[in-house]
């Protein structure tokens, strides 16, 4: 039997905690387990660590408190690599966990006994953590659905820090549609967590309500054999999923991971737990002790160095951002067997979390899904990842990759869908004209072939000119469509200089969307761009057109502002 569970709570516990929940709830009478670094009162938080077991929590943790008002029924306690240090699954004294599909492979942690939990079919729900991929790695070696979501949208508070500002509570799950209703329970504003994050109440600009352009690596990713034959039946499947698959560069992702224990980030994990690894002990695992004690010795200029080689690594990735709603990964570039951790602790664990590590560090949300089998039959998992509150709209595209059903955001009265092409696209000079009319991004998408895009010549703000020529190229040109109230496209209008004017655009799907368009005899003195494939590269020498490689630490000047939206804190939406 799998060592799982650090604590199972007494069947007449559960039987009242069953009882106490309100039967109109969302989550009523659901039952979970909990990673056993978050509190649960009443009970010892041991982060399996036995000489924490005497220890008693007076309270449970804020996010465990929201699930239970929701109806949620805790169970019980899980496993993990202790003190939340490592993506194994191996590094606990109450023994190591093995996927459920091979009992020679690791499962994955930290969260592992979580994850084991929910693919077994012992729950539908687990809390667990994740910093550097704790939640998602698990996820994929088990088969299951792990939530990474936005750092700060679901409280921290009663949960012991691993790397205080970077953790993240997580949801395991068997589908997208379970998760839902969990993470919605689980969003709240937590006055009590300085690291909790109120949610914008409308999407942050520049990110899509509906994605539907998915950057992969544009380069041979570092992976085992078997992973590696997994991972092109996934980008395959992927591109009849979406509307564009785009390759991008992403260097600057992976260099970012390597900070989370090259770096001075370490030095928190000290901070937390330090002083519980010294002196040694049998209840000590002797790699997180070596590991966690490195903390001791950075110094205060190797933390400011780390953070600047963050905020540079953190620009140069949002680069990519303008051209794509998501980004495609796979969790990691192997499965290992529990022989091959045993022989190389540190490089192993080092490898897993090439593609998971950087998540937090550049603030980005992430869910990890299962991608089928690999051809040895153990399973492989991919995650989608987004910008930070991207978290709605990358669930359902999520949910989009597991057959889940999926409602397309519906355009509300008084609005309409509106193709922008220029100057008004996320992030440029005009796009304050859109958003200050309460517009909202709705999709990135292309036009159909046939359409031709110039730079109109004249004094002052560049602009273009789209025109339907019925010659233009087959992959289109990059536009955003906008939902924009319809006395916002009056006000709009009235901004809008000759030769542009409003006509219907067809997009690559075959839809047709209003439009900014311009008239063929007012590009006769204009500069073909067309080739660029969009205005935002156009604009820029050194960016690739969309749908080639996008080089995001190119030197270009930066972007303006990003406006940001009021927020407002949650209510329980089922009361």
């Amino acid at each position: 039997m799998q060592p799982l569970w650090t604590l199972r709570l007494e069947q007449t516990e559960v039987d009242a905690a069953t009882r106490r929940a309100d039967p109109a709830a969302p989550l009523a009478g659901v039952p979970f387990a909990i990673k056993d670094n978050i509190d649960l009162a009443g009970h010892p938080t041991t982060a399996a660590c036995p000489a924490l077991a005497d220890t008693r929590a007076k309270a449970s943790a804020t996010a465990v408190r929201l699930l239970v008002e929701a109806g949620a029924v805790p169970v019980g306690k899980t496993n993990m690599d202790q003190f939340a240090t490592g993506l194994v699954g191996t590094r606990s004294p109450y023994g190591a966990c093995h996927s459920v599909a091979s009992p020679a492979h690791i499962s994955g942690g930290s969260s592992s006994g979580s994850a084991i939990a929910v693919a077994s079919g012992l729950v539908p729900l687990a809390l667990g953590t994740d910093t550097a991929g704790s939640g998602r790695v698990p996820a994929a070696f088990n088969g299951i659905v792990g939530v990474k979501p936005t750092r700060g949208l679901v409280s921290t508070t009663g949960v012991l820090p691993a790397c205080a500002g970077v953790d993240c509570v997580t949801t395991l799950t068997r589908t997208v549609s379970a998760a839902r209703p969990a993470l919605a329970a689980l969003t709240w504003a937590d006055p009590d967590d300085p690291w909790s994050r109120p949610v914008p109440a409308r999407l942050p600009a520049g990110i899509a309500a509906r994605m539907r352009v998915v950057a992969v690596p544009d380069a041979p990713l570092d992976l085992d054999p078997e992973h590696r034959t997994a991972w092109a039946a996934a980008v395959d499947r992927l591109r009849g999923l979406v509307a564009h698959v785009v390759p991008v560069d992403i260097t600057p992702f992976l260099q970012a991971a390597t900070l989370l224990y090259e770096g001075p980030w370490v030095a928190a994990r000290y901070a937390a737990f330090g002083h519980l690894l010294e002196p040694d002990g049998p209840h000590l695992d002797p790699t997180v002790r070596q590991i966690v004690l490195r903390g001791r010795d950075i110094a205060g200029p190797d933390v400011f160095a780390g953070l600047e080689r963050l905020a540079t690594l953190r620009r140069t990735s949002e680069a990519v951002w303008p051209d794509v709603d998501a980004l495609l990964l796979p969790v990691t570039p192997g499965h290992p067997r529990l022989a091959d951790v045993a022989a190389d602790p540190l490089g192993v664990n080092a490898r897993l979390g090439q593609f998971t590590n950087f998540a937090n560090l550049l603030d980005l949300c992430a869910v990890a899904v299962p991608a089928g089998e690999r051809p040895d039959g153990l399973p492989f998992g991919v995650q989608f990842i987004a910008p930070a509150f991207a978290d709605a709209p990358l669930l359902d595209l999520a949910a989009t990759w597991c057959g889940e059903p999926v409602s397309p955001p519906p355009v509300p009265p008084g609005s309409t869908l509106l193709a922008v092409a220029g100057a008004h696209l996320s992030g440029l000079p005009l796009n304050h004209q859109l958003v200050g009319g309460g517009a909202r991004l709705a999709f990135r998408a292309r036009t159909a072939a046939g359409y031709r895009l110039y730079r109109l010549p004249g004094p002052g703000l560049p602009r273009p000119g789209l025109v339907r020529t019925g010659d233009g190229p087959a992959g289109g040109i990059a536009v955003e469509v906008w939902q924009v109230p319809h006395q916002a496209v009056g006000q709009l209008l009235d901004t809008l200089p000759g030769p542009l004017g409003l006509g219907g655009i067809t997009l690559d799907d075959g839809t047709t969307v209003a439009g900014f368009l311009a008239a063929e005899h007012g590009v006769r003195d204009a500069t073909d761009i067309t080739a660029s494939g969009g205005w935002r590269a156009a604009q820029s020498p050194d960016r690739a057109p969309p749908g080639l490689c996008v080089r995001p630490w190119a030197s270009r000047p930066s972007p303006p502002p990003v406006q940001s939206d009021s927020a407002d804190t949650r209510t329980r939406r089922w009361r």
